[in-house]
């Protein structure tokens, strides 16, 4: 436990790459095995699930710290982190305890069978014999918060070091949905680990965004052209006679598609195919929201299926017996056409089309029909490239729509959480209706440290009630939002809810009278539904 103490703080001191791969270098190479797979995986995300509520938590800190609960409350909101509020309160000083990572959490997947009283008393005695530190980082795991400014990108590239591999190999060796309780350190990175785990996807190729015009990117013949859709990123993975359906976030959803099991032997195997689960009736795209029907569900109904039908729109062939990432785009394109084509329409899979353009301005033609057929704009894919882990730039671009926009007035503010806890960072906005304002959208991103500051400012200057982290502010600054698509939503007061919204600047030249009304976003919301 100590080892991750040290390996969290030294991470959290310091906010460059290169010093984060070297203290990740020093920790992977100075713990026992057990512990650094349990700092990998606790590292990618692969958190055992909660022993406790954080209502529990904050019960036992409370009668720990021997305080009222309004008392730890008030520090709760001042420190903005429950992890931390707790071992500032309740942290013994000095460490007794010195077991390993591993042990730690063999000893809290024990206490999971165990009464409410037997893991109060466990865990507080816990705390009362760790410093600090040590209380901060254990309270991470208690809580599911361990996070410490470490990409996924950061961790490979310190493994590579110390197993001496390449990044790719590393990479694709922590795809899959292994735990520390499954695997050891040194099955997990055996060379033959991928060939063991008949389930393990690839890494995904990643777009980046074509912010410019496409011409500075060559010769229009040197990329293929297909649509951006709008659905899940996903692999579909055909061996030993099983199938499995991995998102892009490494969740295997095969589950929540039964209808795609109908593949099964009759795909080749092993093949591996990378694509987009898409809500189709027939071959019409439906809008993102009806696939949210699906998503949200643990179990899938025969109704849902039939109300909700989903395709899978392949893309690319990453396996295809053997590894065939090597290949060029449109050698493994050729491939794909071969394997999917000859299925028919009666299978809940297809082949995602491409576009024909001998100039640029033909393809920027078809971006601006983008939205009517269900897409969100263009893909441009290099015709030479292999299929590269990674947002590889020059590879894969996604030239994505105009988004829509609105002038919105910010209502309401909350703090953020953890180093952004002491500044107000996520907003309420709203429009007018009916001569009032109406919430209408959150958002917490697009805008500089310095802008953030700014924000902060206003809303302690102009702060006209509080609900406990809630802040009402005076109706006066109009923000420019933009989002990707919107659909009607009876939970929302303003009748709409809205994907991805995030800020695109302060408006400081409009006024709040000037901000958007409810009737324009229902006409944005009419032009969309006509228009999918």
């Amino acid at each position: 436990m100590k080892h991750l103490s040290a390996l969290y703080h030294a991470l959290d001191a310091t906010t460059k790459t290169g010093r984060k791969v070297d203290v990740l270098v020093k920790a992977f190479t100075s713990m026992p095995s057990d512990d650094v797979l349990w700092s990998i995986a606790l590292l990618l995300g692969k958190r055992p699930r909660r022993i406790c509520t954080t209502t529990e938590l904050r019960q036992w800190a409370t009668m720990a710290a021997q305080i009222s609960p309004w008392l730890f409350d008030e520090c709760y909101a001042a420190v903005g982190d429950l992890a931390e509020t707790i071992a500032m309160l309740v942290h013994g000083g000095h460490t007794e305890r010195q077991e390993s990572l591993a042990a730690t959490m063999a000893s809290l997947e024990e206490l999971r069978s165990t009464s409410d009283d037997v893991r109060a008393a466990a865990i507080t005695s816990r705390w009362q014999t760790q410093t600090a530190d040590d209380c901060l980082v254990f309270n991470k795991l208690l809580t599911g918060g361990f996070r410490v400014g470490v990409s996924r990108g950061l961790v490979v590239r310190a493994l590579a070091v110390v197993f001496q591999a390449d990044e790719a190999t590393i990479t694709h060796r922590l795809m899959g949905n292994w735990t520390p309780n499954t695997i050891t350190l040194d099955q997990l990175m055996a060379a033959d680990s991928v060939v063991a785990d008949a389930a393990k996807p690839y890494p995904f190729c990643l777009a980046s965004p074509l912010d410019a015009a496409p011409e500075h990117l060559g010769l229009v013949d040197e990329y293929r052209a297909e649509w951006k859709w709008d659905g899940i990123r996903a692999q579909l993975v055909h061996r030993g006679g099983r199938l499995y359906v991995w998102s892009r976030g490494e969740e295997l959803i095969t589950d929540r598609f039964p209808e795609l099991d109908v593949l099964r032997g009759i795909l080749p195997d092993p093949l591996v195919l990378d694509g987009e689960l898409l809500a189709m009736d027939n071959t019409t795209v439906l809008p993102f929201a009806h696939l949210q029907k699906r998503i949200s569900r643990r179990t899938i109904s025969a109704a849902m299926v039939r109300a909700v039908p989903v395709r899978f729109m392949a893309y690319d062939v990453l396996e295809h017996g053997y590894d065939c990432r090597h290949l060029a785009y449109h050698e493994r394109r050729r491939l794909l056409e071969t394997i999917v084509e000859p299925l028919g329409a009666s299978m809940p899979i297809t082949i995602s089309p491409t576009i024909q353009a001998s100039e640029w301005s033909h393809l920027e033609d078809a971006r601006q029909r983008a939205r009517a057929l269900g897409t969100e704009g263009l893909m441009l894919k290099r015709r030479d490239a292999p299929y590269q882990p990674g947002r590889t730039k020059g590879v894969w671009w996604k030239w994505k729509v105009e988004p829509y926009t609105v002038d919105a007035v910010m209502i309401y503010a909350q703090a953020g959480h953890g180093n952004r806890a002491s500044q107000f960072t996520d907003y309420t906005f709203a429009i007018w209706k009916d001569g009032a304002l109406v919430p209408f959208a959150k958002a917490y991103s697009g805008l500089t440290k310095a802008e953030i500051a700014r924000v902060d400012a206003f809303v302690k200057a102009n702060t006209k009630e509080r609900f406990g982290p809630v802040r009402t502010v005076v109706p006066s600054m109009v923000f420019e939002l933009a989002f990707e698509g919107l659909q009607r939503s009876a939970r929302h007061k303003s009748g709409v809810a809205v994907r991805f919204p995030r800020i695109v600047r302060i408006r400081d030249d409009k006024t709040a009278d000037q901000a958007d009304s409810h009737q324009t976003i229902l006409a944005m919301l009419d032009a969309h539904e006509q228009r999918t």
